[in-house]
């Protein structure tokens, strides 16, 4: 009897599915790189938003965090989770409920990089993290600006100064470990040197954070680095391996979807899995190889070649060949289960509350909910 017809009989489709065993190899080969390194590893949670995958980091234990909303500072501190860093600069007006997680025992440190931000921060009492900006991608202050310094002392009057961090976006735009490399070395030697500023202006810089998935399994060296960061690297996406991070087979995440009708005379084959349940991300569009809006696979996860979502409307999927591919279209019938996956897993995983998880052993499918808002 086909997988489909054992494993997911009773799923509606489309749905979430997590591979646990993927992602367990993903978790535990960047928390070996980590100890090579000699940094803390403070994995991002913004992509899983799920207690489970959570506990699952650091061996059932509640080890520091990092994430993109106080609605996931507010549920993992809810499961014990004690240590996190908040990695968005923060409104000013988000304050109060930072300090509500505080005066609760969560340990909950913001990111800011302006006097205006350092001021209200202070004036709250809540610690904070300088952002440096080391590639151009997003905010955060050159490390030899005279503004780092101004933010710094007014922190440090109020002891709310932890130290600076920084993120590599712009690693995402090259393809290949070496130049992941020097992205890397461009995050440590841009955070190192705005650390060496701030204590030589006689402020204490106890933390140094850099991270982001490429740099983070590719850094050679972290000397002056205390903690690195990453997030989607727990499932992987096309994304991810079509700049080489990852292989097509570690991606953890598909979405199950079924056929439901066919166009022949358009060579196209459609399914009940479009734009809301995949997202409208096209990350790979500018790739060397361009998946539409996901890769196929059957319903145990083996790769059908050159077969993509080539369109996508609200809750229709298009099935095609990619452009200039040789073959026939496969026999697909009204009913078949599928695989897609996904171009970018945050974007993905966003559109569901929660997944369905394929047991390491084969055993029955759990289901572990996950989360959203901000």
């Amino acid at each position: 009897m086909p997988a489909e017809a054992t494993r997911f009989d009773r799923l509606s489709t489309p749905a979430l599915l997590l591979d646990d065993a993927k992602m367990m190899r993903n978790i535990e080969r960047l928390a070996a790189r980590a100890q090579k390194l000699g940094v803390t590893l403070r994995p991002h949670l913004k992509t899983a938003k799920s207690v489970e995958v959570a506990r699952r980091l650091n061996k059932g234990m509640a080890g520091a965090i990092t994430v993109s909303t106080l609605a996931e500072a507010e549920a993992f501190h809810a499961a014990g989770f004690l240590d996190i860093l908040y990695a968005v600069g923060i409104a000013p007006q988000k304050l109060a409920r930072v300090q509500a997680l505080r005066a609760k025992g969560c340990d909950l440190v913001v990111i800011l990089d302006n006097v205006e931000q350092a001021q209200a921060v202070a004036q709250a009492g809540v610690p904070a993290m300088i952002e440096i900006d080391c590639d151009g991608h997003r905010g955060g202050r050159q490390p030899d600006e005279a503004a780092l310094i101004d933010i710094g002392r007014i922190l440090h009057a109020q002891g709310c100064l932890r130290g600076v961090m920084t993120h590599a976006g712009e690693s995402y735009t090259v393809r290949g470990k070496a130049a992941h490399a020097a992205f890397a070395e461009q995050e440590r030697s841009a955070t190192v040197r705005a650390a060496d500023a701030l204590r030589g202006a006689g402020l204490p810089c106890p933390i140094v954070s850099v991270g982001s998935t490429p740099t983070a399994h590719s850094a050679r060296d972290l000397s002056g680095v205390t903690e690195l960061r990453a997030g989607v690297y727990m499932f992987f996406d096309l994304v991810m391996a079509g700049i080489d991070v990852c292989r097509l087979e570690d991606i953890a995440l598909t979405v199950l979807t079924s056929v439901i009708g066919h166009q022949k005379d358009k060579g196209w084959i459609m399914i009940d899995a479009g734009w809301m349940a995949m997202s409208r991300d096209r990350g790979t569009a500018t790739q060397d190889v361009d998946h539409g809006y996901g890769l196929v696979c059957d319903a145990d996860g083996r790769i059908l070649p050159d077969l993509i979502i080539s369109g996508a409307n609200q809750e229709h999927g298009i099935l095609s060949l990619r452009p200039g591919a040789k073959g026939a279209l496969p026999d697909l019938p009204v009913g078949t289960l599928l695989r897609i996956l996904p171009n970018h897993a945050c974007a993905t995983a966003a559109q569901y509350d929660r997944y369905t998880v394929l047991s390491p052993d084969g055993g029955p499918l759990q289901t572990w909910q996950r989360f959203g808002g901000w």
